[in-house]
């Protein structure tokens, strides 16, 4: 199976979270908050062949490395995948809000030189805004809104718009994030944990748990577990192999 957004870098214990990888065989993609991080955080999974490093700059921390853009533009070609980006509107980080539109803004129009970018993006608080940007960049490349707690108009809106939702446990733990689930249509449903800052019963989430999100799929859709992993394997299939 896959975990479609991993902070690898980011785990106490790199060997937990690398052993974890190479144990389970899935597809992961792990995501930097900052330019400056991507380098590092591909030699650490360099070894792993199922596991891709994403170039990204965190909407949390786009006042503070917003001069990151320079570096970031200049390591573009080295990756397909694009993450963790988009806008947060909660406490504390709204303030910096035209910062974070800048960046994101920067980085849609950069992925947009190309044809085949994948972006894992954050929406916390600020889903209105993140897909009026993914509308006023239509070539950036496939969206995976990461743990997206949005309306069901919202829901029906990136469909529409051609996203992807990756979910996780710790989002399945929820009500809220439960309900949500329930208006995504299962050929947008991807897997993910946002490890290690998602936690089920106070542990740091590893890729293998991701299988937890495959039980819950299968007994609220009344579909076998193999059922819903080979349609999520589908998806995945669909947005690798995609040109945009």
């Amino acid at each position: 199976m896959m975990d479609l957004h991993c902070h690898v870098d980011l785990y106490p214990d790199f060997s937990e979270v690398l052993n974890d990888i190479q144990s389970c065989n899935f597809y992961v993609l792990s995501v930097t908050t900052v330019p400056s991080a991507f380098e590092g955080t591909e030699g650490l999974t360099k070894h792993l062949k199922n596991c891709k490093t994403a170039l990204g700059l965190h909407p949390q921390l786009a006042h503070q490395r917003k001069n990151e853009l320079v570096l970031f533009d200049q390591l573009i070609e080295r990756t397909r995948y694009i993450g963790e980006i988009g806008l947060d509107g909660s406490k504390g980080f709204k303030e910096h809000f035209a910062d974070q539109l800048m960046v994101f803004s920067h980085i849609l129009k950069s992925c947009e030189s190309y044809s085949d970018k994948i972006l894992t993006i954050h929406s916390l608080n600020a889903v209105d805004e993140v897909l009026t940007c993914l509308k006023a960049y239509p070539k950036a490349g496939t969206s995976i809104l990461h743990w997206f707690l949005g309306s069901k108009s919202q829901v029906d809106a990136a469909v529409d718009m051609g996203c992807y939702f990756s979910i996780g446990p710790a989002m399945l733990d929820s009500a809220r994030g439960r309900k949500v689930v329930s208006w995504m249509p299962l050929n947008r449903i991807l897997l993910e944990t946002d490890g290690p800052f998602a936690k089920l019963n106070g542990k740091a989430l590893l890729p293998s748990d991701t299988n937890l999100a495959v039980q819950y799929l299968s007994t609220i859709n009344g579909v076998d577990c193999t059922d819903i992993k080979n349609s999520i394997k589908s998806n995945l299939r669909r947005i690798v192999s995609s040109k945009d």
